[in-house]
């Protein structure tokens, strides 16, 4: 099996990307290898690649007072990065961490450029990933304004269950908006209530 079955089996995903198109693109991709809390990206670093995930979980997250707050959680068959520093090759604000050993494959902003210049379909291929990128920042923005931590605990169990499969809690209740104590209670107040 070709190390890069897993990337070219999600792109079929998008029906109007053609043979011809992915083999331009494999050529260029890298698969490596991460080690469990290995650090991928750096606060002050630029982003210069993005990320396939094959297998394995990670974390984007900031300091702020010194404290880790996550922002998103990346699992198997999405594409990873900080965008905006990926976009603007300016430093990034974010850490990029492996929870778990993993696997992904790599490509640089040049090979994304060239890409768009071969072919239409890798244009609008770039145009549907920055859309659903821009989504998921609205997404996560708006779940702050507009709904308190309860709400933001079951949009994320009904959109992504399979994160408390793989993250530990006190990530999740991070990426919340709150202490891990108090994800504890609104989960066994959520049980309870399910069983009344």
């Amino acid at each position: 099996m070709s190390d890069f079955q897993e990337i070219r089996g999600w792109l079929e995903n998008f029906p109007f990307l053609t043979k011809e198109d992915y083999d331009f693109f494999e050529p260029f991709l890298t698969l490596k290898k991460i080690g469990a809390q290995e650090v991928v990206f750096a606060e002050g670093q630029v982003c210069r690649e993005m990320a396939f995930v094959n297998s394995g979980a990670f974390r984007l997250y900031y300091l702020a007072d010194g404290k880790e707050i996550n922002s998103h959680f990346f699992l198997e068959n999405e594409f990873m990065a900080d965008f905006n520093s990926f976009l603007q090759e300016k430093p990034s604000r974010y850490f990029l961490q492996a929870l778990e050993p993993s696997e992904i494959v790599t490509f640089d902003s040049q090979l994304l450029q060239n890409a768009y210049d071969s072919s239409k379909n890798w244009e609008r291929f770039g145009r549907l990933m920055a859309e659903y990128s821009y989504k998921i920042t609205v997404d996560r923005v708006e779940s702050f304004l507009f709904m308190d931590g309860k709400e933001r605990y079951l949009k994320l169990l009904e959109s992504r269950p399979h994160i408390f499969e793989r993250v530990p809690l006190y990530h999740i209740a991070s990426y919340l908006g709150m202490e891990r104590e108090s994800l504890s209670r609104i989960r066994k107040k959520i049980t309870q209530e399910r069983r009344m």
